[in-house]
Order: C-alpha cells, then sequence, then structure tokens
C-alpha cells in the first residue's frame, strides 16, 4: 500500500488542494486527537458513507488510525469501492505528531476553533447566564433565540427560548424583535452557534442590541439554573417586507465575505469539471427541503453545515454550492464557509420549475456505537465534563495560530 508522509499532507492543506484525510477509528477515540482537518469514518461505517461523502472515485484520500491495525483494511475497501487514489498516512497519528503536528480534541475541531476565532477578532458581544436570568425575571424587552436543531432545542432550552436555527436567524429575528429596541439573545449548547448566529445578525446589520448567551446551556447549568424540557415554540415564520430586507442585507454581507454567484447554467459548467469535487446543498429545513428542492441537491440546515463541515464536507479543497428558496439562509450560510476558507458558490435560480421531492437519499444514521459523549449534549453530563470542554474552547485560537494550516479569516 502506498504511503503519504505528514509533511505531504500539510504541503496539500496549505496549498488548497483537494484531499480527504480520513481517521477511520470510532468517534470515541477520534475525539481523543486528530489533524485539524480530519473527518472521523469508522471502518464499519465506509460501505454506508464512503460514496455519499467522498463522490468523486479518484480523490485523494490518506486515512490512518493510531496504530489499531483499522487503516490497512480501510484502504482495501475504499478501493473495493472504486476509490482510486488512497494511501495511508505514513506512521499514522503517532508519526503526524512526531511531525511536530498539531492534535486537535473534541468533534467538528476545525468549526469550532472558528468560532473562537470570530469571537476574539470581532469581540462578540455575550452575556452572562446571571444577567440574562435576571433579565427573564424582570420580564425585560428580550428575545431568546436558540441557534441549535429544533431536536436539540426541544431536549433542553433556555426559558422563553424560541427555535431559530442557524441559517434561520438573519429571517426570523426580525419577526421574532420587530421592534428595534428589543434585545435579541443568542443561545446554543456552548460556544460555536452562539458566537456565529449573534455574529451573522450583527453582520447583517439588525438595529437591536445583540448577545450570546456565553458559554450556552453548559454555563447555564453551571451557573445553578434550571433548563426547560420538550419547548416546541419555533421563532415566527418571516414575511413581507422582512424578507425583502433579509435578502438585501444577506447579499451583502456574502458579497463582503467574497462569495461567488450561479445561473443553472454555471453550475452546468462546475458539474462537468470531473477533476473537481462538488457539493451540492440546499441550507433550508428538512421539511421545506422534503417539500420541494432543485434536482440533485443535498440537505444540510445552514446552521449545521458551517458546525459539522467536517462531516458534510470531508473533502478539503472542494467546492460548495448552495441553494435556498428565499436566499438569505444560502448567502448567510456561504459568507461563514468561505472565511472557513471554501470556494463557495450561491445559485440564483427559483424554485418555480421541476422540483424533486423526499429526503436526499443520504446513508442512514449512524447508532450508539463508538458514540463520543458530547458534554453539551443532554441533561445528564457531569458538570467537571462541561467546564473541562469550555476550557478546551478558550484554548482554540492559541492552538490555530500553533496549527498554521488553517486559512481562515473573518469579515
Amino acid at each position: 500500500m502506498s504511503k503519504a508522509t505528514p509533511l505531504e499532507v500539510r504541503q496539500a492543506l496549505l496549498a488548497g488542494s483537494e484531499i480527504a484525510l480520513i481517521d477511520v477509528r470510532e468517534e470515541a477515540e477520534f475525539a481523543l486527537g486528530h489533524p485539524l482537518f480530519a473527518a472521523q469514518l469508522p471502518v464499519r461505517r465506509i460501505e454506508a458513507e464512503a460514496r455519499w461523502r467522498i463522490p468523486r472515485l479518484d480523490t485523494p484520500i490518506v486515512v490512518y488510525d493510531a496504530g489499531e491495525g483499522l487503516a490497512a483494511d480501510a484502504v482495501e475497501k475504499l478501493e473495493a469501492l472504486g476509490f482510486t487514489e488512497v494511501r495511508l498516512l505514513d506512521g499514522g497519528l503517532a508519526g503526524w505528531k512526531a511531525a511536530g503536528y498539531e492534535l486537535f480534541e473534541d468533534v467538528n475541531s476545525y468549526s469550532k476553533a472558528f468560532g473562537e476565532l470570530v469571537e476574539h477578532n470581532r469581540h462578540t458581544p455575550s452575556l452572562p447566564a446571571e444577567e440574562v436570568q435576571a433579565l427573564i425575571d424582570e420580564k425585560a424587552d428580550i428575545a431568546i433565540l436558540d441557534a441549535r436543531r429544533f431536536d436539540e432545542y426541544a431536549t433542553m432550552s433556555i426559558p422563553t427560548g424560541q427555535s431559530a436555527p442557524g441559517a434561520e436567524l438573519v429571517l426570523r429575528a426580525r419577526a421574532a424583535a420587530p421592534d428595534p429596541d428589543t434585545t435579541i439573545i443568542v443561545n446554543c449548547a456552548g460556544r460555536t452557534r452562539s458566537i456565529i448566529g449573534t455574529q451573522s445578525l450583527i453582520n447583517a446589520g439588525l438595529p437591536n442590541r445583540i448577545f450570546a448567551l456565553r458559554n450556552g446551556t453548559i454555563g447555564w447549568t453551571l451557573a445553578g439554573q434550571s433548563l426547560d424540557t420538550g419547548r416546541q415554540q419555533a421563532a415566527p415564520d418571516p414575511e413581507g417586507e422582512g424578507v425583502t430586507e433579509a435578502r438585501a442585507t444577506a447579499r451583502r454581507v456574502a458579497y463582503r465575505a467574497g462569495v461567488k454567484r450561479l445561473s443553472w447554467a454555471d453550475l452546468d459548467v462546475l458539474k462537468a469539471d470531473s477533476a473537481r469535487t462538488l457539493y451540492l446543498y440546499d441550507v433550508r429545513q428538512p421539511a421545506a427541503f422534503e417539500a420541494g428542492h432543485l434536482p440533485g441537491f443535498r440537505n444540510a440546515q445552514g446552521g449545521q453545515l458551517v458546525q459539522e463541515t467536517d462531516h458534510y464536507a470531508p473533502v478539503r479543497g472542494s467546492r460548495i454550492v448552495l441553494s435556498d428558496d428565499l436566499g438569505p439562509r444560502a448567502d448567510m450560510t456561504a459568507s461563514w464557509l468561505a472565511q472557513l476558507g471554501w470556494e463557495v458558490f450561491v445559485l440564483d435560480h427559483a424554485f418555480d420549475g421541476v422540483l424533486e421531492t423526499g429526503p436526499d437519499g443520504a446513508p442512514p444514521p449512524r447508532g450508539p456505537e463508538g458514540r463520543y459523549k458530547r458534554p453539551y449534549e443532554g441533561t445528564d453530563n457531569k458538570q467537571a465534563a462541561m467546564q473541562a470542554y469550555l476550557d478546551w474552547e478558550y484554548g482554540l485560537v492559541a492552538q490555530l495560530e500553533r496549527d498554521g494550516t488553517h486559512g481562515f479569516y473573518v469579515i
């Protein structure tokens, strides 16, 4: 089996060349340490996921483990599926570390590190849990918007909070807080999605005072405050002038980030380029996607596409095209992906022709086997684990600097 040295992988990342660096261990082991741009795909899921997540068969793929003997099996499985450019990482994870390169903990690490960089560079405003609780108690003029997926929000949420998943924020915040004197507070379970969500609204120029809930539901719990469970309140649907204004402001943000725009004919040109990997994502909520979407597009909620980019687009250096029937969700999502170093496009094409319906055919979800226990999910986490997670996030900006491969920028 041919091998790629850690230096060769690093040089491909620095050059912006296409490469899929794949960790074939289980997620719990992956979360203990991995290269910044590694994507996790356990050996047992290769047949189910590889062709979906790595759509071009001649994509350069480098696989590794931590000495368990999994990588060689993974190479054989990938080659049996038709992949032609698969190599082992020379020395595996130990070889990467011996070369002096950084190992990042947890999952979705580079998106989380980017969120910390955004807060560091833009000084994204936040309020501690105790101050937000005081505002709730005094019935202040506030709107709390939860930027996570709806199912996460329903599991546990801040009292009075409304669901407005990531890419929906720029649309729904105007309807949830039409009075510019209303203070908007954006939360997630930890830090990243609240930082990105808050900065999205600031970037879009909303006139309200806007804050992140510092440290999300973790900070809320560590402050000894109670969370609601089972809430079902979604932020209002956008309509009329609110949609028009959101469309204009989101497009300006995307332009500032360098996002490119495509017609359907332009998209055909990208599709014809067989030397480049192309991901097509509709960033709306699943129900809207399944009711009708443009042919060939997959579904990834915009906020989750920014949060879990390593899952949805494991081929670093590939192209990403986004669609959205209204526009602002795709524009805001694209603005963040561009800052994350992706070549990203927004498709300007009306949803008035032939549409596909139903789910996109993604592989069935993984079960609990090998899953990393996230300190920010559910209601049964130990306080020590939650605090350790926050401490880890606080150190990510410095670790990005040591690693030196990210290529992120912040508008």
